[in-house]
Protein backbone atom coordinates (compact mmCIF):
# COMPACT_ATOMS: atom_id res chain seq x y z
CA UNK A 1 0.00 0.00 0.00
CA UNK A 2 1.15 3.83 -0.56
CA UNK A 3 -1.27 5.33 1.42
CA UNK A 4 0.73 5.80 4.77
CA UNK A 5 -0.04 8.44 6.81
CA UNK A 6 2.56 11.08 7.65
CA UNK A 7 2.49 13.78 10.28
CA UNK A 8 3.99 17.35 9.90
CA UNK A 9 6.28 18.91 12.56
CA UNK A 10 6.04 21.93 13.09
CA UNK A 11 7.83 24.44 15.80
CA UNK A 12 5.40 26.95 18.03
CA UNK A 13 6.27 30.16 18.23
CA UNK A 14 3.32 32.36 20.13
CA UNK A 15 0.79 31.40 22.18
CA UNK A 16 -2.46 32.72 21.23
CA UNK A 17 -5.11 32.05 23.85
CA UNK A 18 -6.42 29.25 25.77
CA UNK A 19 -10.01 27.52 24.50
CA UNK A 20 -11.44 26.94 27.33
CA UNK A 21 -11.16 26.69 31.09
CA UNK A 22 -10.69 22.73 32.64
CA UNK A 23 -7.60 20.20 33.13
CA UNK A 24 -6.53 20.13 29.54
CA UNK A 25 -6.01 24.10 28.91
CA UNK A 26 -5.92 23.44 25.03
CA UNK A 27 -5.11 26.66 23.45
CA UNK A 28 -4.67 28.35 19.94
CA UNK A 29 -1.23 28.70 19.08
CA UNK A 30 0.76 29.89 15.75
CA UNK A 31 3.30 27.38 14.54
CA UNK A 32 6.27 28.34 12.17
CA UNK A 33 4.33 27.73 8.98
CA UNK A 34 2.16 30.67 9.72
CA UNK A 35 -0.45 28.53 10.54
CA UNK A 36 -2.82 28.67 13.51
CA UNK A 37 -2.99 25.45 15.54
CA UNK A 38 -5.48 23.96 18.60
CA UNK A 39 -2.60 22.55 20.21
CA UNK A 40 -2.98 20.10 23.25
CA UNK A 41 -0.40 19.57 25.79
CA UNK A 42 1.08 16.88 26.68
CA UNK A 43 1.81 18.29 30.31
CA UNK A 44 -1.62 18.59 30.42
CA UNK A 45 -4.61 16.46 32.70
CA UNK A 46 -4.49 12.84 31.08
CA UNK A 47 -0.58 13.57 29.56
CA UNK A 48 0.58 11.76 26.55
CA UNK A 49 -2.24 9.14 26.22
CA UNK A 50 -4.77 11.95 25.76
CA UNK A 51 -2.19 12.73 22.70
CA UNK A 52 -2.26 8.61 21.72
CA UNK A 53 -5.96 8.79 21.91
CA UNK A 54 -5.99 12.04 19.56
CA UNK A 55 -3.73 11.10 17.07
CA UNK A 56 -5.26 7.36 16.53
CA UNK A 57 -8.74 8.97 16.66
CA UNK A 58 -8.30 11.46 14.22
CA UNK A 59 -6.40 8.92 11.47
CA UNK A 60 -8.78 6.62 11.88
CA UNK A 61 -11.40 8.96 11.30
CA UNK A 62 -9.60 9.87 8.17
CA UNK A 63 -8.98 6.27 6.74
CA UNK A 64 -12.89 6.29 7.14
CA UNK A 65 -13.37 8.92 5.33
CA UNK A 66 -14.90 11.74 7.85
CA UNK A 67 -13.85 15.29 8.58
CA UNK A 68 -10.72 15.92 10.76
CA UNK A 69 -8.75 18.80 10.90
CA UNK A 70 -5.03 18.14 9.91
CA UNK A 71 -3.34 16.75 12.59
CA UNK A 72 0.38 17.87 13.46
CA UNK A 73 3.24 17.31 15.89
CA UNK A 74 3.80 20.29 17.28
CA UNK A 75 7.22 21.25 19.00
CA UNK A 76 7.34 23.19 22.21
CA UNK A 77 10.66 24.73 22.69
CA UNK A 78 12.08 24.76 27.21
CA UNK A 79 11.90 29.07 26.42
CA UNK A 80 8.92 28.92 24.67
CA UNK A 81 6.22 30.56 27.16
CA UNK A 82 8.41 32.37 29.76
CA UNK A 83 6.91 35.42 28.86
CA UNK A 84 3.51 34.08 29.75
CA UNK A 85 1.90 36.13 32.29
CA UNK A 86 -0.87 32.97 33.66
CA UNK A 87 1.16 31.05 36.13
CA UNK A 88 -1.00 28.14 35.26
CA UNK A 89 -0.41 28.40 31.92
CA UNK A 90 3.70 29.45 31.95
CA UNK A 91 3.73 26.12 34.23
CA UNK A 92 1.59 23.84 31.54
CA UNK A 93 4.18 25.07 28.85
CA UNK A 94 7.04 24.44 31.18
CA UNK A 95 5.63 21.22 31.91
CA UNK A 96 4.91 20.08 27.50
CA UNK A 97 8.33 21.07 26.39
CA UNK A 98 9.00 18.82 23.38
CA UNK A 99 6.74 17.34 20.95
CA UNK A 100 2.87 17.82 21.56
CA UNK A 101 -0.16 17.72 19.24
CA UNK A 102 -1.66 20.22 17.07
CA UNK A 103 -5.20 20.16 15.35
CA UNK A 104 -5.02 23.02 12.36
CA UNK A 105 -7.83 25.63 13.78
CA UNK A 106 -11.00 25.75 11.77
CA UNK A 107 -11.08 29.78 11.83
CA UNK A 108 -14.66 30.86 11.34
CA UNK A 109 -16.39 27.26 12.32
CA UNK A 110 -19.27 27.36 14.61
CA UNK A 111 -20.10 24.11 17.66
CA UNK A 112 -22.51 21.85 15.82
CA UNK A 113 -25.58 22.05 17.37
CA UNK A 114 -28.08 18.86 17.39
CA UNK A 115 -31.18 21.13 17.72
CA UNK A 116 -30.54 23.41 14.64
CA UNK A 117 -28.58 20.70 11.87
CA UNK A 118 -29.38 17.40 11.37
CA UNK A 119 -27.11 15.03 10.40
CA UNK A 120 -28.25 12.17 7.79
CA UNK A 121 -28.94 9.12 8.75
CA UNK A 122 -25.40 7.35 6.84
CA UNK A 123 -23.25 10.41 8.44
CA UNK A 124 -24.50 9.64 11.61
CA UNK A 125 -24.40 5.77 11.71
CA UNK A 126 -20.51 6.05 10.25
CA UNK A 127 -19.78 8.67 13.09
CA UNK A 128 -21.55 6.49 15.65
CA UNK A 129 -19.87 3.19 14.59
CA UNK A 130 -16.60 4.93 14.99
CA UNK A 131 -16.71 6.15 18.37
CA UNK A 132 -18.31 2.49 19.05
CA UNK A 133 -14.93 1.26 17.75
CA UNK A 134 -12.50 3.99 19.72
CA UNK A 135 -14.73 4.22 22.84
CA UNK A 136 -15.20 7.75 22.23
CA UNK A 137 -17.60 8.43 25.56
CA UNK A 138 -17.08 12.22 24.50
CA UNK A 139 -19.64 13.05 22.15
CA UNK A 140 -22.88 14.11 24.10
CA UNK A 141 -25.34 16.54 23.86
CA UNK A 142 -23.67 18.15 26.46
CA UNK A 143 -20.49 18.34 24.34
CA UNK A 144 -20.71 17.06 21.08
CA UNK A 145 -17.22 17.75 19.59
CA UNK A 146 -17.87 18.38 16.38
CA UNK A 147 -17.72 21.82 14.00
CA UNK A 148 -20.02 22.90 11.36
CA UNK A 149 -17.03 24.48 8.66
CA UNK A 150 -17.83 25.10 5.02
CA UNK A 151 -20.93 23.37 5.34
CA UNK A 152 -19.68 20.28 6.13
CA UNK A 153 -19.59 18.68 9.38
CA UNK A 154 -16.30 18.14 11.17
CA UNK A 155 -15.20 15.89 14.17
CA UNK A 156 -12.99 17.42 16.82
CA UNK A 157 -11.12 16.38 19.91
CA UNK A 158 -10.68 12.37 20.42
CA UNK A 159 -8.64 12.15 23.37
CA UNK A 160 -11.19 10.71 25.42
CA UNK A 161 -10.88 7.88 22.97
CA UNK A 162 -9.22 4.40 24.12
CA UNK A 163 -9.56 4.43 27.53
CA UNK A 164 -8.78 1.06 28.43
CA UNK A 165 -5.15 2.74 28.12
CA UNK A 166 -5.20 4.24 31.62
CA UNK A 167 -5.53 0.68 32.94
CA UNK A 168 -3.74 -1.08 29.97
CA UNK A 169 -3.01 -5.01 31.04
CA UNK A 170 -6.71 -6.29 31.23
CA UNK A 171 -6.98 -4.89 27.25
CA UNK A 172 -8.23 -8.03 26.43
CA UNK A 173 -11.26 -8.19 28.29
CA UNK A 174 -11.79 -4.96 27.44
CA UNK A 175 -11.47 -5.02 23.62
CA UNK A 176 -14.39 -7.69 23.51
CA UNK A 177 -16.74 -5.08 25.86
CA UNK A 178 -19.63 -3.28 24.23
CA UNK A 179 -19.42 0.60 24.53
CA UNK A 180 -22.05 1.10 26.75
CA UNK A 181 -21.81 4.50 26.75
CA UNK A 182 -23.13 5.04 23.25
CA UNK A 183 -26.54 5.19 24.68
CA UNK A 184 -25.27 9.28 25.15
CA UNK A 185 -23.99 9.74 22.20
CA UNK A 186 -25.56 13.12 20.10
CA UNK A 187 -26.54 11.23 16.86
CA UNK A 188 -27.46 7.60 18.17
CA UNK A 189 -31.16 8.98 17.30
CA UNK A 190 -30.71 9.66 13.92
CA UNK A 191 -28.01 6.15 13.34
CA UNK A 192 -29.89 3.98 11.26
CA UNK A 193 -27.67 2.46 9.35
CA UNK A 194 -25.09 0.70 11.43
CA UNK A 195 -25.23 -2.32 9.79
CA UNK A 196 -24.90 -1.11 6.38
CA UNK A 197 -21.65 0.26 7.52
CA UNK A 198 -20.51 -1.99 9.66
CA UNK A 199 -20.08 -3.87 6.64
CA UNK A 200 -18.72 -1.03 4.80
CA UNK A 201 -16.09 0.01 7.44
CA UNK A 202 -14.98 -3.54 8.65
CA UNK A 203 -14.08 -3.61 4.37
CA UNK A 204 -12.43 -0.24 4.72
CA UNK A 205 -10.39 -0.18 7.86
CA UNK A 206 -7.97 -2.62 7.82
CA UNK A 207 -5.79 -4.34 10.05
CA UNK A 208 -2.41 -3.00 8.02
CA UNK A 209 -4.47 0.69 7.95
CA UNK A 210 -4.14 0.17 12.17
CA UNK A 211 -0.52 -0.83 12.45
CA UNK A 212 0.40 1.82 9.77
CA UNK A 213 -1.72 4.69 12.70
CA UNK A 214 -0.22 3.09 15.35
CA UNK A 215 2.89 2.95 14.10
CA UNK A 216 2.49 6.67 13.93
CA UNK A 217 2.71 7.21 17.72
CA UNK A 218 6.00 8.78 18.78
CA UNK A 219 8.47 6.56 20.80
CA UNK A 220 8.82 9.10 23.50
CA UNK A 221 5.21 9.13 24.20
CA UNK A 222 5.23 5.14 24.60
CA UNK A 223 8.38 5.50 26.84
CA UNK A 224 6.36 7.57 29.46
CA UNK A 225 4.61 4.20 30.65
CA UNK A 226 7.58 2.14 32.04
CA UNK A 227 5.58 -0.69 32.75
CA UNK A 228 6.36 -2.64 28.85
CA UNK A 229 9.54 -4.10 27.99
CA UNK A 230 9.38 -1.86 25.20
CA UNK A 231 7.85 0.88 23.50
CA UNK A 232 7.17 -1.52 20.39
CA UNK A 233 5.56 -4.00 22.88
CA UNK A 234 3.24 -1.01 23.91
CA UNK A 235 2.42 0.36 20.84
CA UNK A 236 1.77 -3.37 20.06
CA UNK A 237 -1.32 -3.62 22.72
CA UNK A 238 -3.10 -0.80 20.94
CA UNK A 239 -3.07 -2.38 17.42
CA UNK A 240 -4.14 -5.93 18.85
CA UNK A 241 -7.02 -3.51 20.80
CA UNK A 242 -8.45 -2.43 18.12
CA UNK A 243 -7.69 -5.07 15.65
CA UNK A 244 -9.37 -7.23 17.68
CA UNK A 245 -12.52 -4.89 18.35
CA UNK A 246 -12.57 -4.02 14.57
CA UNK A 247 -12.98 -8.56 14.22
CA UNK A 248 -15.47 -8.14 16.60
CA UNK A 249 -18.09 -4.79 15.94
CA UNK A 250 -20.69 -6.94 16.03
CA UNK A 251 -20.59 -6.59 19.74
CA UNK A 252 -20.55 -3.02 19.80
CA UNK A 253 -22.77 -2.53 16.66
CA UNK A 254 -25.87 -4.66 18.55
CA UNK A 255 -25.34 -2.86 21.74
CA UNK A 256 -25.81 0.84 19.74
CA UNK A 257 -28.86 -0.79 18.01
CA UNK A 258 -30.21 -1.80 21.31
CA UNK A 259 -29.62 1.90 22.62
CA UNK A 260 -31.40 3.82 19.93
CA UNK A 261 -34.27 1.34 20.04
CA UNK A 262 -34.52 2.37 23.67
CA UNK A 263 -34.45 5.92 22.88
CA UNK A 264 -36.68 5.65 20.10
Amino acid sequence: MNDQPTIRLVNVTRYITPLREGGSLPAIVEADDSFMYVLKFRGAGQGVKALIAELIGGEIARVLGLKVPEIVFANVDSAFGRTEPDEEIQDLLKASTGLNLGLHYLSGSITFDPAVTVVDPLLASKIVWMDCLLTNMDRTVRNTNMLWWHKELWLIDHGACLYFHHNIHDWQDKALRPFVLVKDHVLLPQAAALDTVDTTFRSLLTNEHIRRIVGLIPDEWLATDTSFQSTEEHRQVYSQFLETRLANSQIFVKEAQHAREALI
